[in-house]
């Protein structure tokens, strides 16, 4: 083996040593910017949620028609996610077409169910609820309303979630479609 091969050898392992270097420089540049970005505090919005679910607890397939006097059974998942322990209460109302809360206000209407309590961050639960419409009425909407309790003013403050289902209440005997 001359000389010149010997050289044109060195060059190419240094060439490699080059290209593997590049690569691996490329790799920790990276994982270091990964690893910096999950150190950065993010700013997480605190939030309660509420959701109406039938009875065998899916979303969907609820009852559109259901007669005075008998039970209407509904399960309703209440979540907490305020980074704290939260004391949650559901107050289900009625309600109609066009007279049903807001995000800024809950609808004055006295509550036909309520339900308290308390969960830790991240935790959940979803309630059995049974319902009982006396009166006859077309459009008549169910409401579940989301309040949480202010341990600063001791009072229940509206979160501003709630749920809705329109039903139409018919008397015994006659049931409309």
């Amino acid at each position: 083996m001359g000389c010149e091969e010997k050289e044109r050898e060195g060059e190419e392992e240094m060439i490699l040593d080059d290209e593997v270097f590049a690569v691996l420089m490329a790799v920790v540049v990276v994982a270091c910017v990964f690893s910096i970005a999950q150190m950065i505090p993010r700013n997480v919005e605190p939030f309660v949620a509420i959701g109406t679910l039938n009875e065998e607890g899916k979303l969907g397939d609820y009852p559109r028609v259901v007669v005075a006097g008998e039970p209407v059974r509904l399960q309703v998942f209440i979540s907490n996610h305020e980074g704290k322990a939260s004391m949650l209460r559901v107050m289900a109302k009625l309600g109609s077409k066009g007279n049903i809360p807001t995000n800024a206000t809950f609808l004055n209407s006295s509550p036909i169910w309520d339900y308290i309590v308390v969960l830790d961050h991240g935790e959940n639960v979803t309630v059995p609820v049974s319902l009982t419409l006396n009166e006859e009425g077309s459009d008549v909407a169910i409401v579940f309303e989301l309040w949480e309790f202010n341990t600063s003013s001791r009072s229940w403050v509206y979160t501003g979630r709630w749920n809705h289902l329109y039903v139409n209440v018919t008397r015994q005997g006659v049931v409309h479609g």
